[in-house]
């Protein structure tokens, strides 16, 4: 029987408008990154985008927006996407990325069609500092607890190659696994000049290593390579599999490029792996 993976695509809805100073992220208005900036993206490309997503057998679908947290402004907005895109599109589960959320918010999200929210950690509390001064990791970890009292599914990860210590990652994965999310997303840092930051890009054997030490502390929790596969792994990214990875994003990200998704189908069919049908399936 082979190993299924799970394909999930992502929606920048809300876009380079965030006022935190997030140092890995071209989303905050404080680094001046040359990406393309918008308030919110039309419903209806929103809903296009999502049938495109199912077409390429995505069964995922994340509504993202730039900003610290969920204010009453994007609560509407992302509340109007998730209806119409569960109305027009059978097969997907609909994610949330939103910022720091309270457990109100979060069962109104619910309410209008949301299954999951992905709010990551990013890094080790102790690291934590390092990366941003606007907010803090605590402030993330209570927004994780309030998707569990909400009744979604919690979906959390973080980067690796931000300048933190070997460390600071088995700490991060630790309290990934004290939350017990449903699935994990795992990020590889992409540089940009505009990025205060002096990160890297992991050499490929290494990051191979912390995905088999992610799914070593992580058990049977589903483990994503989201942002950075492409640069990471480049045309060798099937190994991720082989090291315990069992998702991917596929599609473009956020503010930077992905692969062809009908590249990601054939790598995945010459490696001997079936795309899973239903976000549900084990």
């Amino acid at each position: 029987m082979s190993k299924k993976i799970f394909l999930c695509a992502i929606s920048n809805i809300s876009s380079g408008h965030c006022l935190e100073d997030c140092k890995f992220c071209t989303q905050s208005v404080k680094h001046g990154a040359d990406i393309e900036r918008y308030y919110h993206k039309p419903v209806e490309t929103i809903v296009e985008e999502a049938k495109r997503a199912r077409a390429r057998k995505a069964v995922g679908f994340c509504l993202v927006t730039a900003g610290r947290g969920v204010d009453e402004k994007t609560l509407r907005f992302v509340c109007e996407a998730a209806e119409a895109v569960k109305k027009e599109v059978d097969g997907l589960g609909l994610i949330a990325c939103n910022g720091t959320a309270t457990t109100e918010q979060l069962r109104i999200l619910k309410d209008h069609g949301v299954d999951s929210y992905n709010h990551n950690l990013e890094t080790s509390e102790a690291f934590y500092p390092n990366i941003c001064t606007t907010h803090g990791w605590r402030e993330r970890y209570e927004t994780c607890e309030n998707v569990k009292k909400a009744g979604l599914k919690l979906c959390t990860g973080g980067i690796f190659g931000l300048g933190e210590r070997p460390e600071d990652r088995l700490s991060m994965l630790e309290s990934i696994r004290f939350l017990d999310p449903d699935s994990v997303p795992l990020n590889f840092f992409h540089p940009n000049p505009a990025l205060p930051l002096e990160g890297e890009t992991l050499p490929p054997e290494e990051a191979l290593a912390w995905i088999r030490t992610a799914r070593e502390v992580l058990g049977d929790r589903r483990i994503m390579v989201a942002g950075g596969r492409e640069i990471t792994f480049g045309e060798e990214d099937y190994r991720i599999f082989e090291a315990g990875a069992d998702a991917i994003v596929i599609g473009n990200y956020l503010t930077t490029k992905g692969k062809d998704p009908m590249r990601d189908h054939a790598m995945l069919a010459r490696h001997g792996y079936e795309i899973a049908k239903s976000c549900h399936e084990r």
